[in-house]
């Protein structure tokens, strides 16, 4: 059983800010449980409903050092859907009415999940093969293991993989603060690990030690090596791009069925989509008080008001959207200016535009269901996860050709009758316009082509069961190269072990034939061993057991060296052994 360990800040259905959460709470349900036992690590919010913590159980609790202080620590567990969860309990740093803060109070409350996390593992008798990190918040656990844990032979052969799921967010703060929250020491904080231009950076500790490192799309993992979209990390990810790669998201089918959802309207499939779809329309513009008109051309945003999602191009040309015979409904929240700018709208033209500044999952999935299209005009989208709700429902998307979105959406060509949706490639909100206005007008005059395009994407492929075999097969091969280093290793210590056996037998071999040259020579007579064999047997000898060997013996009698011949032949009358009578 190949053992897997999320560790993420966030997880559906317990906490949620964004695309995050879906996936940590998404991703393990679909992975083969006969051959991998796949778990989840968070931290226990004070801000979980309680209908969820109260199922919770207790499993132990420890203390630890951290920063200046003594810190309790302690782990609970549930099983939800199939998949085991471990909470990370702390009141001290989780215990605030919000998942987030302000970044100086979250680097701290991440450096101590980081380290928490592998401080369990133990004491809950779970090793995992790997530990997948998702974003900045567990940036530190492939630094950590690196460091203080191993000393520790339980964390030995631990790999791990760390996903970017927006690389725009990076946990960064002065090099100071964090190396004293972390308790790392001055050797990390260089350049080639976690400083960059001059602040401590938590995202980068995770990309300079993981074993491999994921994106949330093939694009965006391409995008990323690029200055324009690396986020001052380009150079990393271009030295590292042999472990880099991209694995698009999917979405839960179960949860976004319109087959089976219970917050829209009316069910339906891809046989009868057409004449539901202008239900749900005509239903939703009854709850929104817009008109109710099944043909008028309704388009759907549901996203973060930010700059990211592209809404500066919305803003340049919304007049001239609203102007026009379409209607657009918003659900969302997020910089002031936008939900003031869709605010206003919504009183300019009632009849045509809604803004619901909030966030509400039924409403989201009413709007999948009864739009004709879905914008998304993104600056960068790492994977984008609204496209591919959209998709599922026969909501067409209007995307930019940015990341994820690039990867999941065909474009429309209607010369051929392909497509799933309408994309434009420059950041351009004349040309979203355009692209706007296309699709509009292939809706209106081309309305079979339409149909057959709904009728595709409904039947295009983005559940977790595709992702989750790409991921499956990231994780044997990362497995089997520890395997394959394991065994390395072990061959070189049977090969150093073979060798020096070889040697002592050499030596005890070469003692064992002088033992036996001398027995011979005893034997017949021949009692003492030339001066040649006597030196080479005191080498082996010497040899096997160096500190065996005998001192030299002291020299007592020099010999003056003999000037002429005669007195060289007169020492050697002298040194001659008196010859026996």
């Amino acid at each position: 059983m190949k053992k897997i360990l999320f560790a993420a800040s966030e997880c559906v259905p317990f906490i949620k800010t964004g695309g995050l959460a879906d996936v940590v709470g998404s991703l393990p349900k679909y992975f083969n449980k006969e051959e991998y036992d796949v778990r989840v690590i968070m931290p226990k919010y004070l801000c979980i409903k309680e209908s969820l913590r109260s199922q919770m159980k207790y499993v132990t609790h420890f203390y630890t050092d951290f920063y200046w202080r003594t810190q309790y620590v302690g782990v609970l567990e549930m099983e939800y859907e199939g998949v085991h969860f471990y909470f990370v309990d702390s009141e001290f740093y989780f215990g605030g009415p919000w998942p987030y803060g302000n970044m100086y109070e979250d680097i701290e409350k991440f450096c101590f999940f980081s380290k928490a996390v592998l401080s369990i593992l133990p004491l809950i008798g779970f090793k995992p093969d790997i530990i997948h990190c998702h974003d900045w918040q567990t940036g530190l656990i492939p630094v950590y293991l690196h460091d203080s844990f191993q000393s520790d032979p339980f964390f030995w052969g631990i790999k791990t993989i760390f996903t970017i799921h927006n690389l725009k967010f990076q946990g960064t703060w002065s090099v100071d603060t964090i190396k004293g929250f972390s308790g790392l020491s001055d050797y990390y904080f260089t350049s080639d690990k976690l400083e960059a231009y001059g602040n401590g950076n938590m995202l980068k500790g995770g990309l300079v030690y993981a074993d491999r490192i994921t994106t949330v799309s093939r694009s965006y993992a391409s995008e990323i090596r690029m200055p324009f979209y690396g986020e001052g990390l380009d150079g990393l990810l271009r030295a590292r791009s042999k472990q880099l790669s991209g694995i698009v998201n999917g979405i839960d089918y179960n949860v976004y069925n319109p087959k089976t959802d219970k917050d829209i309207a009316v069910n339906y499939s891809v046989e009868d989509v057409i004449k539901a779809k202008a239900a749900n329309k005509t239903a939703l513009q009854k709850e929104l008080g817009l008109e109710e008109n099944p043909d008028a051309f309704m388009l759907g945003i549901v996203s973060r008001l930010t700059d990211q999602k592209g809404l500066d191009l919305v803003e340049c040309v919304l007049d001239q959207i609203c102007a026009e015979d379409v209607q657009l409904v918003v659900l969302g929240t997020g910089e002031g200016k936008y939900q003031d700018m869709f605010t206003y709208y919504s009183r300019k033209y009632p009849e045509r535009v809604s803004a619901n500044i909030f966030y509400s999952e039924a409403l989201s999935h009413r709007i999948y269901a009864s739009c004709d299209a879905f914008l998304m005009p993104s600056l960068f989208e790492p994977c984008g996860l609204s496209q591919l709700m959209s998709l599922r429902y026969g909501t067409l998307p209007i995307v930019r050709e940015t990341g994820g979105l690039r990867d999941t959406v065909t474009p429309y060509n209607e010369v051929d009758g392909t497509g799933t949706g309408f994309s434009f490639t420059n950041y351009n909100a004349h040309e979203m316009l355009a692209i706007i206005r296309y699709a509009k007008k292939t809706y209106f005059n081309d309305r079979r082509a339409w149909n057959e395009m709904v009728l595709r994407a409904m039947k295009q492929d983005f559940s977790w069961d595709a992702s989750a075999r790409e991921y499956e097969k990231l994780y044997d091969g990362l497995i089997e190269e520890e395997a394959r280093r394991k065994e390395a290793i072990r061959l070189q210590q049977a090969r150093e072990a073979a060798e020096a056996a070889l040697k002592e037998a050499e030596k005890a071999l070469e003692l064992a034939k002088r033992a036996e040259e001398k027995a011979i020579r005893k034997f017949s007579g021949i009692e003492d061993e030339t001066e040649d064999e006597r030196t080479e047997t005191a080498e082996v000898e010497t040899d096997k057991t160096p500190e065996a060997a005998s001192e030299p013996e002291e020299v007592t009698e020099v010999l003056e060296t003999p000037e002429t011949p005669e007195e060289a032949k007169e020492v050697v009358t002298k040194a001659k052994p008196e010859e026996k009578e």
